[in-house]
């Protein structure tokens, strides 16, 4: 059976039951006790409008939808039609010149562009490839790996449906999640006929071993629209007498469980409303997965099952610590973010500021102070701070003492007054570790801004502490940045070259092919946190970045994982780039962002399982899984619809919206959201039909921030004419609505087109 005929009848044989409501007549294929109600349990089966609903005797309704996302390559030429030689060789970034033709890019094209990670599989469903999925609990110290086929490691479904060792069955296969974020994987293999198989896999979260995930299983075939054989399983095979495979009830009242436990575990994220619920979805997915990877929920892991990158060697690793930091304060998961960072100042950096793991990267330390300085904001939690800022201080004055080291050299060496330091960990590996000992712009752009966000916030931390120098420094590192950049980038190049480090005669690109070793190694990593410390003018930054897109450090929009050219492929980057993301928005290149958003969401994460890649090739292999690359997506969304400003006393809404999504009539709108005014309310809803859209803001209190920009994003047909504030004419800059706050806390935008 082809892609499209299995499509056909899956829609077909759901079309009959929708999600929210259960016929009256139609018979449950489960019932047990559970808390003390009586459970129903009914069920719809296909790729479109799935289900698995619970009603209770008390009449209470729990729908565990099933998504699907295809684990293949879509039909259509690939590469859009552009030879994968040239996208590898190129330095410009080919795809994302395309994808960007016409203003935002079109999510399904981004998607069609390139085949998705995994989906180069061969053989049958009993081999062994590249794991695809993880399920686990809080609770338990180890996660357990779900292949292509269905199997974990000690449960195969293969030995009860001989049809899925069929050749090539992986190929054909859709992946999914129940619930649409729950970390319960959902599998279906196409028969012919109207038929698939359908595997269901998840953690018991009512087991208690310390590192054995144990795991429920449900296979079942289905036939014109009726299970005809299935099969339940329990983290092994059947050994009768003594271990015999769980009834029916024992499954779904695990599942039940399953779903209030995730529940809870994400009820403080904050509440969203999108055009398109899968962007809130995959938000939730990731900390849900966070949650499985780290043991306890707390203590950091860069991976999962591999020892590659499970191993304690990566524990203290600085991305881990500050993508979790970002992630869960933007989302209001502050107990969460409380949890990992006394757990990291605690065991993972000693009294001079250090951490303890291999190579220190050292804008980190400056993203680091940055990070902890919003915890305060959004938190107002000093105790914590209080508790470290002896280590928090140490960390802060290593700097100092990195940029007095550099203040020693001759005034006309090009490191004067830079900081110099390792970039990526890696660096520690080499025989010569000197070679990446350099004064990367980025060193200093990060403890610049780590020392200016400080500086605010440590008066109410430590009372009389003086922040004088802090501020002093991240003066004239600033200063030195500033006039370094300019003096050294090239403009004999079109555009612009902005290189990594001040004194390189040669691009990136050169230098990692002639020089050995390149001391521009790893440039995407220098490049991004250059951009994202926000400390640069806007003309430098807009120069940086297009140096970036036009010389080789970008992937279909996404920062590349660089290399020498290769003309087998490119690569993306999945962890560290969302500093290159933030500074699109704020440059309002918001075209670009959404390229980058779509392309990540994509490209870098295995569909339907959403296991994130740290560096994924864009050809249909496999990649290794981490951590902070999961967490990418969540920020991307939040800031599209919140976004400080990271010196002025303004906040942005709505800055990175779709068109299409605020032209579709539909709901979008972010509950609580923190800030470091307070917790936000953000609504918006466009009507193309009325030329019209309508804003509603609320603060948490009055004058806080004391500007607003509402950004109202309709398509480009439509010309915004005029606006009004709680019923008061506006001022309008290009497609923003800028409302001084004063003392209100509540505002009604309204905006007219023509």
């Amino acid at each position: 059976m082809d892609r499209r005929q299995f499509l056909q009848s899956a829609a077909l044989l759901s079309a009959a039951t929708t999600l929210d409501a259960v016929a009256a007549d139609e018979n449950p294929i489960a019932e047990f006790t559970h808390a003390n109600e009586t459970w129903k349990v009914y069920e719809t089966h296909g790729l479109k409008d799935a289900a698995i609903t619970f009603v209770s005797s008390k009449g209470t309704r729990r729908v565990l939808a099933k998504s699907n996302e295809a684990a293949f390559a879509h039909p259509d030429p690939q590469f859009l039609g552009i030879p994968i030689a040239d996208i590898g060789t190129a330095a410009r970034d080919l795809l994302a010149d395309k994808l960007l033709e016409h203003g935002d890019p079109d999510p399904e094209q981004v998607r069609d562009a390139a085949p998705p990670l995994g989906s180069r599989t061969g053989g049958g469903a009993n081999q062994r490839p590249a794991w695809n999925a993880i399920v686990g609990t809080v609770e338990c110290a180890d996660t357990m790996p779900v292949f292509p086929g269905g199997n974990t490691r000690t449960y195969h479904p293969t030995q009860y449906f001989p049809e899925l060792r069929a050749p090539n069955m992986l190929q054909h296969r859709y992946e999914g999640m129940l619930g649409g974020w729950m970390p319960a994987v959902r599998k279906v293999f196409p028969l012919e006929g109207d038929a698939h198989i359908e595997m269901i896999v998840f953690g018991d979260v009512n087991a208690h071993d310390r590192f054995i995930v144990q795991t429920w299983h449900r296979t079942a075939k289905i036939e014109n629209g009726k299970v005809t054989k299935v099969v339940y399983g329990y983290s092994y095979p059947a050994y009768p007498p003594a271990r015999e495979d769980p009834k029916p009830e024992a499954f779904y009242r695990a599942l039940l469980a399953f779903a209030d436990y995730w529940d809870r575990h994400l009820a403080s994220c904050a509440k969203t409303k999108l055009p398109d619920e899968q962007w809130t979805d995959f938000t939730k997915h990731a900390f849900a997965k966070e949650l499985v990877v780290r043991p306890g929920g707390v203590y950091p892991k860069y991976g999962a099952v591999d020892r590659d990158y499970y191993g304690s060697e990566y524990d203290g690793f600085q991305d881990i610590f500050t993508m979790a930091m970002i992630t869960n304060l933007e989302w209001g998961r502050f107990d969460e973010a409380r949890k990992i960072i006394d757990n990291y100042l605690t065991d993972f950096t000693d009294s001079k500021g250090m951490i303890n793991m291999r190579g220190p990267e050292t804008a980190q330390f400056g993203m680091t102070l940055s990070y902890l300085a919003r915890y305060y904001n959004y938190t107002r939690d000093a105790a914590l701070l209080q508790k470290h800022r002896a280590k928090i201080e140490a960390t802060a004055a290593m700097l100092i003492a990195m940029h007095d080291i550099s203040l020693k050299l001759p005034e006309d060496n090009p490191g004067h007054g830079l900081i110099a330091g390792w970039s990526e960990s890696d660096a520690c590996l080499n025989a010569e570790p000197a070679t990446w000992w350099q004064p990367y712009y980025a060193n200093t752009a990060f403890t610049v801004r780590g020392f200016v966000d400080l500086a605010r916030v440590w008066p109410a931390i430590a009372p009389g502490a003086r922040v004088d120098e802090w501020k002093r420094r991240a003066d004239r590192m600033k200063s030195t940045l500033v006039a370094s950049m300019e003096k050294n980038t090239r403009h004999d190049l079109k555009p612009p070259y902005v290189p990594l480090l001040p004194g390189s005669k040669l691009t990136f690109r050169e230098s990692m092919s002639t020089e050995r070793p390149s001391p521009q190694q790893w440039p995407h990593r220098p490049y991004t946190e250059l951009v994202h410390a926000d400390v640069l003018p806007a003309n430098l930054a807009n120069m940086t970045l297009d140096t970036m897109r036009a010389y080789g450090a970008t992937t279909m929009g996404v920062v590349a994982n660089v290399g020498r050219a290769n003309p087998n492929g490119r690569a993306i980057l999945g962890f560290i780039s969302y500093g290159y993301a933030q500074m699109l928005i704020r440059l309002d290149r918001i075209e670009e962002y959404l390229l980058f958003m779509y392309a990540h969401r994509y490209h870098d994460y295995t569909p339907g399982t959403w296991t994130a890649g740290e560096v994924s090739g864009i050809t249909g292999g496999t990649a290794i899984f981490c951590i902070p690359a999961q967490q990418t997506v969540p920020v991307l969304v939040r800031w599209m619809l919140v976004l400080e400003d990271s010196d002025e006393d303004r906040l942005y809404l709505g800055r990175a919206l779709p068109r299409q999504w605020v032209a579709s009539g539909k709901e979008i709108s972010i509950h609580e959201a923190p800030t470091r005014w307070g917790r936000v309310d953000f609504h918006l809803q466009g009507d193309s039909s009325a030329k019209r859209v309508r804003s509603t803001v609320t603060l948490a209190k009055a004058g806080s921030p004391k500007e607003l920009h509402v950004k109202l994003r309709m398509p480009t047909q439509f010309k915004l004419q005029s606006a009004t504030v709680n019923g008061r004419q506006a001022r309008i800059e290009n497609e923003t609505v800028v409302v001084p706050t004063g003392m209100a806390t509540h505002f009604e935008v309204e905006g007219v087109f023509a």
